[in-house]
């Protein structure tokens, strides 16, 4: 037996009870990982609230980083000792689990567990925006709400590094100091100004090619006003709440817009995307293009508290969940 966080029932963060499970042994393809850190996302809470659906009880947590401990038939390229990580799928809010290997990449030797667990879903998500969802280009103006969190950290330093122009929203002076450090050109505290009207003067009234939007409902339509003719708003988040219900006409009134949701598992179903997603996303690290800000770290047992803090936008950067 191991201990876990397990959710009987939806609701807010004392719903995530401290229990006792059973892992077992691995399987055909499977491995059996001990974690040392996990991940916080905000997915955690679309699934502990209901919002993502899921099947009672279940272990939360879609993010981790550990050492293999036993390994089932058919794994050729893992053996108990290696160092690996992964985002997805769901279960990692756990001592140790059972997971498929080809879920599982290997670690670089420069790469702590830490900072492994604070980075695999929230970069990959960021290369997925910035190289597949839409190619960033060097001398483009994008926006980036929630610059001062885990992915909005990330994002700011990727598309600096790709020559780009960061626009980025936070709600504190603080916040906006941090999102600077890490490559934010215009930090916009929204919370003392208009981010539409300040996109307006920073980019001369030509507005900006691509929004990029985890909020969700407080966000959502006023991003719209800050894309030029066929820009593109990619909502991939909703950490205020889902967006509200729109004609789809407002995208022709407002420049022809295009619109896209896109989800991470998607961009890495394939072994080859994910190898490829998790090398770019290293190769940044290991050369100091991107910094792993890891904003705060809790025990496992008190996820519960970390879930508190990140609803209340209380975080920046990444929080971990050590075992």
């Amino acid at each position: 037996m191991v201990n876990a966080i397990r959710v009987h029932q939806a609701g807010g963060p004392e719903v995530l009870k401290w229990e006792e499970v059973e892992v077992g042994a691995p399987d055909r393809g499977q491995v059996r990982l001990r974690h040392e850190t996990v991940g916080l996302n905000y997915i955690d809470v679309y699934h502990r609230t209901g919002l993502y659906p899921q099947q009672y009880p279940f272990v939360p947590g879609v993010e981790g980083a550990g050492t293999i401990e036993a390994v089932g038939p058919e794994v050729s390229d893992l053996r108990v000792g290696d160092r690996v990580a992964y985002a997805g799928p769901i279960g990692s809010y756990s001592e140790s689990r059972i997971i498929d290997a080809d879920r599982l990449v290997k670690l670089p030797d420069e790469i702590s567990f830490d900072q492994a667990a604070a980075m695999m879903l929230q970069g990959m998500t960021v290369r997925m925006l910035l190289r597949s969802v839409r190619r960033v280009e060097a001398g483009e103006a994008i926006i980036v709400h929630a610059a001062a969190g885990g992915v909005g950290l990330i994002m700011c330093q990727w598309a600096k590094a790709l020559g780009a122009t960061v626009i980025g929203t936070v709600s504190t002076n603080e916040k906006a100091d941090l999102a600077r450090a890490h490559g934010c050109d215009h930090p916009i505290i929204y919370t003392q100004q208009d981010f539409v009207a300040e996109v307006d003067r920073i980019t001369g009234g030509e507005k900006a090619p691509v929004v990029y939007d985890s909020v969700g409902k407080d966000t959502f339509l006023k991003s719209l006003d800050c894309l030029h003719p066929r820009g593109l708003m990619v909502s991939y988040g909703n950490a205020s709440g889902p967006p509200p219900p729109f004609e789809t006409g407002i995208l022709a009134s407002k420049g022809s817009l295009y619109l896209t949701r896109p989800t991470l598992f998607h961009y890495i179903a394939k072994r080859e995307e994910l190898e490829q997603s998790a090398r770019e996303l290293f190769d940044l690290v290991l050369t100091g293009k991107v910094k792993i800000e890891i904003g705060q770290r809790f025990a496992l047992k008190d996820a519960a508290e970390a879930h508190r803090l990140l609803e209340a936008r209380r975080t920046t950067g990444s929080t971990i969940l050590t075992v």
